[in-house]
């Protein structure tokens, strides 16, 4: 039982850490993405390494550093998307009267260099792990990229539910391309190839003739591919999300130093009158 509780405490604990610690570097000032982007960057390289150096490692540990290198090479592919750094060349909101087809390639080219870097990342991580023992890494990030797709695509064609707060100021405009509707027809097609899917794979791992590195493995991918089902039912269930990750929002809550507004110094000949009448209407010229 041990070897099913720890792999599955791990993967939750990642996947909790991580999403608010990202959202947390999201929300700070634009000054501090140069510094975000390079302890990412510096992760990032030693996920590689790490999923190189355990591509033949048949043991426990080795399912664990490859679990936590896919972890770390889809974050950071995360950071630089909400970050805005890799995004697409379409920065602006969708127009009031986009429908249809003309709408769903708008809105994906304000993403599409993002959905690019995921498909060639996937591409080489598949290239690097053919016919290795250990894939963990690899699959890993297969299934961040295909359940992240599928919500994207239940956001754009309609849910009730969607956390809009965790979007920074520079992805705002994304928020025109949400659709909200009690459902839509993706959504139970996606929540049940998901839920197959996991059951499948926590079969795997309860599998009698799988060694305790192949039960941690299908475990950790067993219960990432579970919590994608989750998020889908948030989509459309009436639950605070947001209190999950309340410490990574606290950032997104605190103006840039650049940006909080400064007192109006008094004029001189300005009275009292002159002061609250300036308060209660800020339009006022203040000269």
């Amino acid at each position: 039982m041990v070897q099913y509780l720890y792999p599955v405490l791990f993967a939750l604990f990642i996947w909790w850490f991580s999403t608010g610690l990202i959202l947390y570097l999201d929300g700070l000032p634009k000054r501090t993405i140069r510094w975000s982007m390079l302890g990412a960057t510096s992760l990032l390289a030693l996920a590689v390494v790490g999923l190189v150096a355990i591509r033949s490692d048949m043991t426990v540990m080795g399912a664990y550093i490859g679990f936590a290198s896919g972890i770390v090479i889809w974050g950071w592919h995360e950071i630089t998307f909400l970050m805005g750094l890799v995004t697409g060349p379409n920065k602006g909101p969708c127009p009031a009267d986009c429908r249809g087809w003309r709408r769903f390639i708008t809105a994906t080219r304000t993403l599409i260099y993002h959905e690019i870097a995921l498909f060639v990342t996937a591409i080489a991580l598949i290239a690097i792990t053919w016919d290795a023992a250990n894939q963990v890494g690899t699959w890993t990030f297969v299934i961040l990229w295909v359940m992240r797709l599928s919500t994207k695509l239940n956001v754009f064609l309609g849910v009730p539910n969607i956390t809009e707060s965790f979007l920074p100021e520079q992805l705002h405009h994304l928020k025109s391309y949400f659709s909200r509707r009690p459902m839509n027809l993706l959504f139970p097609v996606s929540v049940t190839a998901s839920t197959g899917t996991a059951i499948a794979l926590a079969a795997a791992a309860s599998n009698a003739a799988a060694g305790p590195a192949e039960a941690a493995g299908f475990t950790f991918l067993a219960t990432l591919m579970t919590l994608a089902v989750l998020e889908h039912w948030f989509l459309v269930l009436p639950i605070p999300v947001e209190n999950l990750w309340r410490w990574g929002m606290r950032s997104h809550a605190v103006a840039e130093p650049d940006k909080i507004p400064r007192p109006h110094a008094r004029h001189p000949k300005e009275t009292n009158a002159d002061m609250g009448a300036t308060l209660l209407n800020p339009t006022k010229s203040q000269v």
